[in-house]
């Protein structure tokens, strides 16, 4: 994964309002705020918009399970290169079921030992970072097997995922202290 150097500071928290420090505060991993609500909240208004369509991508009134939710954010993290998204979700993967060595097979694709099922997911991911879209074959596989709604949030969930890496990486998010490879 590559380093990348932070752009946008810490956001100090009493400078925000009570509304929005207690947005802010929401995500909390050893009794402090994760460091990307740290970064965003230099833009309360806009975690205010965003934070809706992405509490519903990570939560459980989405479709989809959380281990296969899982697969398909890590893949397009790693896609992307993105450390702290990669970091944050093998965690959060981890919790959703996926073993060590499903996450290695995770960084290497969709032809790295997966069932078909698993394989279409990590295939989608790779078919909308590379072409926008996902492919006929790749689709009617997770048709076999996902209603409409399903396959809606396989393409929103890919979708939130990669913009939050391209913002993660752009804004140089550090990773969170309990997280490897972070600087202590």
């Amino acid at each position: 994964m590559v380093e990348r150097k932070q752009r946008i500071p810490f956001r100090d928290f009493s400078t925000l309002s009570p509304e929005d420090r207690q947005i802010g505060e929401r995500t909390q991993v050893n009794g402090k705020v994760v460091n990307i609500f740290r970064v965003l909240m230099q833009h309360p208004r806009l975690v205010r918009a965003w934070g809706r369509f992405a509490n519903y991508i990570l939560s459980d009134q989405q479709t989809l399970a959380p281990r296969e939710r899982e697969i398909i954010i890590l893949r397009i993290g790693w896609l992307n290169q993105a450390p702290y998204e990669f970091e944050q979700h093998v965690r959060i993967g981890k919790a959703a079921g996926l073993t060590d060595d499903e996450i290695e097979r995770i960084r290497q694709g969709p032809s790295a030992g997966w069932n078909t099922h698993d394989a279409a997911l990590l295939q989608a991911a790779d078919d909308l970072f590379n072409d926008s879209c996902v492919a006929d074959a790749t689709w009617n596989t997770l048709a076999q097997r996902y209603n409409t709604e399903q396959l809606m949030d396989v393409v929103f969930t890919i979708g939130q995922y990669n913009m939050v890496s391209w913002a993660l990486n752009s804004f140089g998010v550090p990773l969170d202290d309990y997280l490897p490879g972070a600087r202590k």
